[in-house]
C-alpha cells in the first residue's frame, strides 16, 4: 500500500451529493467479532508466506462457519504464500460481480525497535497499533466483519460480491497474478472491483474529517539497470573511456531530462479540485492546466514541485549505485538501478526505448523484472455515487475527490486485466498518525469501527435492492 495521497489534492470536491446516506452505527456485536478478527489477524506475522498461509485457512473456517458454502471459499496458492476468495452469491438482478480487495501480508517489522510487539494488537491512546494494523489488516477485517454481518442478518445481494485478500501485495503479486492468470473463473466476468488498500480520508490536527481521497489510477512500478563495462587496466594509466565517468554521464543525462507532460480524467479533476486549496502562482496553475491541458505554463510551474509534478508525467530516477573493483584499478563496471514511475496507459517497452536513447551506446539498459501497466478506470458515476454517500453516512459533507497514486497496489493487476478499479479504503487519519511501513503502525480506534459503516453503506448501495 501506498498512502501518497496527501499531497495537497485533498481538500475540495468534485463530487457533492445533498442526500447523504443514513446509516445505523455498528451494533456491539459487529464492533466485536470487527475487534476479535483484526486482533487475530494482526497476530499473524504475514511478512512471511508460511504464516500468510495460516491466516488465509483461519479466515476460511470463518467463512464456512459463518454461512458460506465450501464451494464458495477457496485457497489460491502461489510460490510459499497463499490468497483467499470467498464468493457472496447475489441472484443476479443487480448485473456482474464486484470484487472487494485486500492483502495480508505485511512488510516486515525488527521487534527490538518497536515500542511494543509488532504483532500483538495493543489498544492505547485512542488507537490501535500493530504491524498491518493500517496496511493493510484494517482492510481484511473491515471486509471479512462485513460478509459475515450481512449473511448473518440474511442479506442478499443483486450481484455477486468476491472477496479478493491477496498474500504477497507487498513483494511479487504472485496470488493475485495467479488468481487473475490461472484462476480467472473464480471471478468470472466482475465488473469492477473497490479496493480498501487505496483511498481514504484525511484528518486535521484535532481530528476532524476534512477530505476523502477516491484513488481511480495508478502508475506503473518498474526498475531498470544501466550498466557501463571496460576491460580495466591499471590506475596508474587513466584512460577517457572509464566506466564509471561513462555511467556518471548518463545519469547525468537521465537527470536533466522530462518525460513529456501527460494527462487523464482524474489528474484534470484533481487539479481542478486542487486549485481552490493552493495559493498562488500554483493554484493558478492547477486551474489553467485543468481547463488547458497540456499548457506549458501552467505544466512549468507545477513541474517545481515534486508532489504535483509527479502526477504530470512518468518519473525515472536513479535509486542505487555500484562500481569498480578495486582502488587501485580501473573499474570494470559500474551499474546503477533506476526506478520508474509510469504514467498509467504508457507501455514499459516505451519507457524503456527512452532510457536507451537517454544512456547512449556505452552503457547497457536491462529491465529488472516485470512490469504490468494499466490506464486509469473511468470515473463511473455508481461508484462515485456510492463512495459520496458511504463517506457522508460517517462524515457528512466531506470533501471527495479522485486521485491518481505514484505507487502501486493489487489494483495495478486487475486494471490490467480489464477489471476497473477503485481505492475506497475506509480509513481516516491524520497525517502525523500515518505510519503505514513504519515504527507503531497504528489507526484511530474511532475510525476503524466506522469503517464498518462505511463498507455497509458501500455494498449495500451498489448491491442492494432498490427501494
Amino acid at each position: 500500500m501506498l498512502r501518497n495521497w496527501r499531497t495537497g489534492l485533498i481538500g475540495a470536491a468534485l463530487f457533492c451529493f445533498a442526500a447523504a446516506a443514513h446509516a445505523q452505527a455498528p451494533s456491539e456485536v459487529e464492533r466485536a467479532q470487527a475487534r476479535d478478527l483484526y486482533q487475530r489477524i494482526v497476530g499473524y506475522d504475514t511478512s512471511s508466506g508460511a504464516q500468510n498461509v495460516t491466516m488465509a485457512n483461519d479466515l476460511a473456517e470463518r467463512f464456512r462457519a459463518g454461512g458460506f458454502a465450501a464451494d464458495d471459499v477457496h485457497i489460491v496458492s502461489a510460490n510459499d504464500t497463499a490468497g483467499l476468495l470467498v464468493r457472496y452469491r447475489g441472484d443476479g438482478s443487480g448485473g456482474r460481480p464486484i470484487v472487494l480487495l485486500a492483502h495480508m501480508d505485511v512488510v516486515p517489522a525488527l521487534r527490538a525497535d518497536w515500542e511494543r510487539d509488532p504483532f500483538t494488537m495493543v489498544e492505547e491512546n485512542g488507537f490501535f497499533f500493530g504491524r498491518g494494523s493500517l496496511d493493510n489488516k484494517a482492510g481484511v477485517a473491515h471486509l471479512a466483519s462485513t460478509f459475515l454481518t450481512l449473511r448473518r442478518e440474511g442479506f442478499t445481494p443483486t450481484r455477486d460480491l468476491i472477496l479478493w485478500f491477496s498474500g504477497d501485495e507487498e513483494t511479487t503479486g504472485a496470488t493475485t497474478q495467479a488468481l487473475l492468470g490461472e484462476h480467472r473463473a473464480l471471478i468470472g466476468d466482475a465488473e469492477f472491483a473497490l479496493n480498501s488498500d487505496a483511498g481514504g480520508g484525511q484528518l486535521d490536527g484535532n481530528g476532524r474529517a476534512i477530505s476523502f481521497a477516491l484513488q481511480t489510477a495508478e502508475k506503473t512500478y518498474a526498475s531498470f539497470t544501466f550498466t557501463a563495462r571496460n576491460p580495466g587496466g591499471h590506475s596508474s594509466a587513466p584512460r577517457a573511456d572509464n566506466a564509471i565517468y561513462e555511467l556518471a554521464d548518463a545519469l547525468a543525462r537521465l537527470r536533466a531530462f522530462q518525460f513529456p507532460v501527460m494527462w487523464n480524467d482524474t489528474t484534470i479533476e484533481s487539479f481542478r479540485n486542487a486549485s481552490a486549496v493552493f495559493r498562488g502562482a500554483e493554484a493558478q496553475a492547477l486551474r489553467r492546466f485543468a481547463e488547458r491541458p497540456g499548457d506549458r505554463v501552467a505544466a512549468r510551474t507545477l513541474s517545481q514541485n515534486p508532489n504535483l509534478s509527479t502526477l504530470l508525467r512518468t518519473t525515472c530516477v536513479a535509486t542505487m549505485l555500484s562500481g569498480g573493483h578495486a582502488e587501485n584499478a580501473l573499474p570494470q563496471t559500474a551499474a546503477a538501478t533506476v526506478n520508474c514511475r509510469i504514467f498509467p496507459g504508457v507501455p514499459v517497452s516505451q519507457v524503456e526505448s527512452e532510457l536507451r536513447a537517454i544512456a547512449g551506446p556505452n552503457v547497457d539498459v536491462a529491465q529488472l523484472g516485470p512490469a504490468n501497466f494499466s490506464d486509469a478506470s473511468p470515473l463511473r458515476a455508481d461508484v462515485m455515487q456510492a463512495t459520496a454517500r458511504a463517506v457522508h453516512a460517517v462524515h457528512p459533507g466531506v470533501m471527495i475527490t479522485p486521485y491518481m497514486s505514484a505507487g502501486a497496489t493489487d489494483g495495478l493487476f486487475f486494471r490490467a486485466a480489464g477489471v476497473p478499479t477503485y481505492g475506497v479504503g475506509a480509513v481516516f487519519i491524520g497525517d502525523d498518525d500515518d505510519y503505514a511501513h513504519g515504527l507503531n503502525e497504528r489507526v484511530p480506534v474511532t475510525s476503524f469501527y466506522q469503517g464498518l459503516t462505511h463498507w455497509r453503506v458501500l455494498l449495500t448501495e451498489l448491491a442492494g435492492p432498490r427501494t
